[in-house]
């Protein structure tokens, strides 16, 4: 593999991967690779700069990577029972960071009880109102892992938007209830919105509603059962008709807007919010842009626990060689699996792939070795680069 180490001026390696999940979540990865970047003896100067695509993680990789603060609050969990979750500020002290997955995650829940009939993202829009209690200027919402289908209702009604039914009753928190939507008003919305620019990172694609939508693709994964989908398919179409009746804005196709149970169109439409890619939003903010710009750095390395056909909508490797491409500099990516074709890579910015494993073996062994793994790998890489300089 070529890379830019070489070059003069070029010494950086930019360590920025994603979790793997289920065995290490991304500082711990950026950790390992960086123990073995360094133990190859180059004298590139590492540069760990863990990422996430707006799903778990979210907050930690931009807390760890800008210098900010975690902060913890109890809040309502996604079927009303008090959880502590957190929410962060950024190195700047400008920026806050939510994710959905902290106060309405699936993880929140026994998988036993996952019901997104009932679910509610009312816990996230508590940490919102304690993170702009900050004085924050921008606020990053990550979406991803919710165990909610309300198209960001709950979130909206702790920040003081009034849903009502068509009797003027405060609609019930949940998808099953987003049918009896009629009106939407903003006069009790909290003034600590006023000013702040709000941003909303998806981790999927998806619209809000119809065979590609919220409910029929990852409402099964959050509890419903086959005949609940049309149900909830049902209310959140009902709420984009309400919100571009009540609010003229047309959420129906965002891209994205149909992330975590919808909140991604549910924001951008009642308040406003610029729906994003997360991982790109993300690598903004952890300054990954400012460092390819410097060109001072000859390789980025970057992974997630498998590479397949889905890393193309997005994920953090590919979003990670796509603006690395930008800049002409060459991307590794290592992963537990490989199962991307090299040439669909290639026209993303990857330069190469390689799996960690260096031998047969078990997943369960493979997970449990993790770290051990990634350092191994990165190591023998950087030792044939050192070669080839």
């Amino acid at each position: 593999m070529r890379t830019g180490c070489g070059k003069s001026g070029r010494k950086k390696i930019v360590v920025a991967p994603n979790a793997f999940k289920g065995s290490l979540d991304a500082p711990g990865v950026a950790a390992a690779l960086a123990r073995g970047v360094r133990a190859a003896g180059g004298g590139w100067e590492v540069v760990p700069l863990p990422l996430a695509d707006g799903g778990d993680g979210t907050t930690a990789c931009i807390v760890s990577a800008t210098g900010g603060k975690m902060f913890k609050k109890t809040v309502t969990g996604p079927l009303g029972e008090p959880v502590e979750a957190f929410w962060g500020l950024a190195g700047d002290g400008s920026t806050a960071v939510v994710e959905v997955a902290a106060a309405s995650g699936m993880a929140r829940l026994p998988r036993k009880s996952l019901d997104p009939m009932r679910a509610t993202s009312y816990g996230t829009g508590e940490l919102i109102l304690a993170a702009l209690e900050s004085g924050c200027r921008r606020l990053f919402l990550g979406l991803g892992g919710s165990a909610t289908c309300d198209a960001g209702a709950g979130i909206l009604q702790a920040l003081g938007v009034e849903l009502l039914d068509g009797a003027g009753r405060p609609l019930p928190r949940g998808g099953g209830s987003l049918k009896e939507l009629a009106t939407i008003s903003h006069e009790r919305l909290s003034p600590r919105l006023r000013g702040v620019e709000l941003i909303v990172g998806y981790d999927v694609a998806n619209t809000l509603y119809g065979p590609e939508g919220a409910a029929y693709v990852y409402a099964p994964q959050k509890g419903a059962r086959p005949e609940q989908l049309p149900l909830l398919d049902e209310g959140l179409r009902h709420f984009a008709d309400v919100v571009k009746k009540e609010l003229g804005a047309d959420i129906g196709t965002l891209r994205g807007g149909g992330a975590a149970g919808g909140i991604g169109a549910g924001l951008a439409g009642v308040l406003g919010a610029k729906l994003v890619p997360g991982a790109e939003e993300i690598m903004e903010i952890v300054g990954l842009r400012a460092l390819l710009e410097s060109g001072e750095v000859g390789l980025v390395i970057t992974g997630e626990g498998e590479i397949n056909a889905q890393t193309l909508y997005g994920k953090v490797p590919v979003a990670v060689s796509r603006m690395a491409k930008r800049f002409g500099v060459p991307v590794l990516v290592l992963a537990g699996g490989v199962k991307l074709d090299l040439e669909a890579a290639r026209r993303e910015g990857i330069t190469t792939m390689l799996s960690i494993t260096d031998g047969p073996m078990s997943l369960d062994e493979a997970m449990a070795r993790t770290a051990e793994l990634l350092e191994s790998t990165a190591r023998r890489v950087m030792e044939l680069v050192r070669v080839n300089l």
